[in-house]
């Protein structure tokens, strides 16, 4: 009898000590092992830093990058705010709204410095002559609806005076051409294509309007951050290093890669836009948290400290 108690004790104490291996197993699985960083993008000139940065990590620390292609800001933003991947390349609004609705991520650095600019038919002579025109943004939780706003202004205009419609960045430049709408503010290099084609020419460039704007964000995932903060910090430091490095003879060449875009388009679209010094400062983040709300994209943005990690 006691040979059976001390048998049965031994298959239960078994049992569980594979059970706990079990749940260690799938928890590393569930969170990797921060060598395959998987980064959200959308196929734009704003993103070139990532992509840029995606062999460069690998070749000095041993970790890579994984690049996930989505078309379409929604589909990014699920499956950043979902958890399929660690990080995206992302219009900043859009990463403060899924902040402000609970998702667990914060914006490590910048996109890209500049690099925004408003095209117009060459019809259009000034801001004035926007007035019961259609203009096209790509969301309204985005740089592109307060740099629209920011120029309406300087036309003693608003949006009440203007027709605003959504648009996908692909698009609008032959939207412009069809005459379908009136202008367009979009990520490059869309606004390069409308100039190159000879449909539109800019109206005003983003650094017109709005001195060191904010557009698009790199963000990680809490998860990612709090499971692997080495790795983490190195893929930030490398990316910033990968931006500074980004004259326009390299940025054409990732562009080329990724973007499939004429020669011309490239050559325009990249004399706009710098990858360098890509923190966030808290004086750029609070313009921009000003805006936000005097523009109605969110009455009640994150906090710089809850939002941005700067520390890396």
């Amino acid at each position: 009898m006691v040979k059976k108690i001390v048998t049965l004790f031994m298959v239960v104490v078994m049992l569980v000590s594979l059970t706990a291996c079990g749940s260690k197993q799938g928890s590393t699985d569930k969170t990797g092992d921060g060598k395959t960083i998987k980064i959200a993008y959308l196929p734009i000139t704003h993103s070139l830093a990532v992509l840029a940065e995606a062999d460069e990590l690998q070749e000095k620390d041993g970790i890579k990058i994984e690049l996930i292609k989505y078309g379409s800001w929604p589909e990014l933003l699920d499956a950043l705010n979902s958890g399929k991947v660690d990080g995206a390349s992302v219009l900043i609004e859009l990463a403060m709204k899924s902040k402000q609705e609970g998702v667990g991520i914060k914006a490590v650095a910048l996109g890209h410095k500049d690099g925004n600019v408003l095209i117009v038919s060459n019809k259009i002579k000034d801001v004035s002559d926007l007035k019961g025109k259609t203009f096209a943004i790509p969301h309204r939780q985005s740089s592109h609806n307060i740099l629209l706003n920011d120029a309406l202004a300087k036309g003693k205009l608003t949006m009440d005076d203007i027709n605003v419609t959504e648009l996908a960045p692909t698009e609008m430049p032959s939207a412009l051409a069809s005459g379908t709408i009136d202008g367009y503010c979009v990520a490059e290099p869309f606004g390069a294509m409308g100039v190159s084609l000879g449909v539109g020419k800019v109206l005003y460039s983003s650094e017109e309007l709005w001195e060191d704007s904010l557009c698009c964000g790199l963000v990680l995932t809490d998860a990612f951050i709090e499971a692997h903060p080495d790795e983490a910090k190195s893929f930030v430091q490398s990316y910033k290093a990968a931006g500074a490095g980004l004259d326009e003879e390299k940025a054409k060449k990732v562009a080329k890669e990724y973007l499939n875009q004429k020669d011309e388009v490239l050559d325009i679209s990249l004399q706009w836009i710098s990858y360098k010094d890509l923190d966030i400062t808290k004086d750029t983040y609070d313009v921009l948290v000003e805006k936000v709300k005097k523009y109605g994209l969110s009455d009640n943005p994150p906090d710089y400290g809850d939002f941005v990690k700067s520390d890396f």
